[in-house]
């Protein structure tokens, strides 16, 4: 992969969405959303999602894409995240990483193995138990 690939990593509240809007007055630059959360719907309260504003102003990938009751993982994330950074650069874009959940930019990084298969029907079975 050719390119650039910029990361903004820090706990939650510490400022990378407003630096990464500022970096992308700069830059032409997408944001690739590095949040273990943020990537769900209806998710709102404590996952400081960027507002609208910021929505608006530059690109931003895995903002609000699932639902919650949808399995997502770091696995996933690598292999998503690589597939959009290779599109935005194929757009001569900068891709920019931003977030704050650690195992997904070491995953992204460093790569992580598959994880296991979902069991379905144990889960059902022990969601049945707690009722």
């Amino acid at each position: 992969m050719e390119g650039r690939v910029f990361v903004i990593t820090g706990p939650t509240c510490s400022g990378k969405t407003s630096l990464s809007i500022s970096l992308s007055e700069k830059i032409d630059c997408e944001i690739i959303s590095a949040d273990s959360r943020q990537i769900y719907k209806l998710l709102d309260i404590g996952t400081a999602k960027p507002d609208r504003h910021a929505l608006q102003k530059v690109k931003h990938h895995f903002i609000d894409t699932l639902y919650p009751d949808e399995d997502y993982n770091a696995s996933r994330f690598e292999t998503d995240a690589l597939k959009i950074i290779q599109e935005i650069i194929s757009k001569k874009k900068t891709p920019l990483v931003v977030g704050g959940s650690g195992l997904y930019i070491k995953a992204l990084i460093d790569g992580i193995s598959s994880p296991a298969a979902i069991d379905h029907d144990l889960r059902e079975e022990l969601l049945k138990k707690k009722t």
